[in-house]
């Protein structure tokens, strides 16, 4: 496995920036803990899903490339895909559903992707989306459940263990589970294994905690959480790896999520998406439990709606 992960770090190095790991002395003194924060929002389009999406298409043949690639998607990988796709002029499809904010719409034009829209449900999504593969050939590559996905986004864990292999917790937010299960397979791959991988979670979104206390993949009814990111359910091939690596998933409010966000944007002085701040509302929520420990958080993107902000 750490081969495998050396090998994808490698495939994808021209086309997803090693990103910087900072640190905050005044968040640092605050929690009562050594923190080292790898800096996704910096990635090339704006988020860690840059890798999984440039492995995935870099995996498949050159008969599939030919074909295209198609996804569907309404935020952070839709653009990834759409970028990756440019680099490696492949034609890219993106169901998008018809209410995606005007930004994120607007962001996978710019990439040259070629939007379908449909009605905002999961149902409608995968119906456009088979009807596209059926017409065109293009290649599916989900968001989360691949496993070329997975190992790319594990590349951020990676570099963020190379730097501190002495981590005693890793947490990344969790969403449809490709950071956190690429996270937790890093970590199994280069041998620590006293290092706790930790997962945040939204209460208005916590399928993957339901999931993990039931023992099978939970969906949520409804999801009205402003980490918009986090919105989408396991998969076939996340969850077993969540199930079997992770140690715990903690769950935040909204309330926390909004705070956390604005120390980042305060503190550290860089834009970061409220899904990217439930990694550190899960640090401060369990402050006790932390204390005292070498803590690494992703911050998985920053691709925020400006004029839509959480605060003043």
């Amino acid at each position: 496995m750490k081969e495998d992960f050396l090998a994808c770090l490698e495939r994808i190095r021209p086309y997803a920036r090693y990103t910087p790991i900072m640190e905050s002395g005044q968040i640092e003194n605050f929690l009562g803990n050594d923190l080292y924060f790898k800096c996704e929002n910096f990635q090339r389009a704006g988020a860690f899903k840059m890798r999984g999406a440039a492995n995935a298409i870099l995996q498949l043949s050159d008969e599939q490339r030919e074909k295209g690639v198609i996804t569907h998607s309404s935020g952070n990988f839709a653009q990834a895909l759409a970028l990756a796709a440019k680099y490696l002029s492949v034609k890219c499809y993106i169901v998008m559903p018809n209410d995606a904010p005007a930004v994120k719409r607007n962001a996978v034009k710019a990439y040259g992707g070629e939007i379908i829209e449909c009605v905002a449900s999961l149902e409608s999504r995968e119906r456009v989306c088979k009807q596209i593969i059926d017409e065109t050939g293009a290649t599916f590559i989900h968001p989360s459940n691949n496993i070329d996905v997975i190992m790319g986004q594990g590349t951020a864990a990676m570099e963020l263990l190379e730097a501190y292999p002495d981590l005693d917790v890793l947490i990344t937010p969790v969403g449809g589970g490709g950071l956190i299960a690429g996270t937790a397979l890093a970590a199994k791959a280069f041998g620590i294994e006293t290092i706790q991988v930790i997962g945040g979670e939204p209460l208005e979104a916590d399928d993957a905690y339901r999931s993990l206390l039931s023992g099978v993949i939970e969906c949520n009814e409804t999801t009205d959480t402003i980490a918009d990111g986090l919105r989408t359910q396991l998969g076939d091939i996340t969850f077993p790896i969540i199930k079997d690596n992770v140690a715990k998933i903690i769950r935040v409010r909204e309330n926390e999520i909004v705070s956390s966000m604005r120390l980042i944007w305060e503190r550290m002085k860089i834009v970061v998406e409220p899904s990217s701040a439930v990694a550190l509302a899960v640090l401060i929520k369990e402050r006790p439990s932390f204390e005292g420990k070498k803590v690494g958080i992703i911050l998985s993107g920053g691709n925020v709606d400006l004029n839509n902000l959480p605060f003043e």
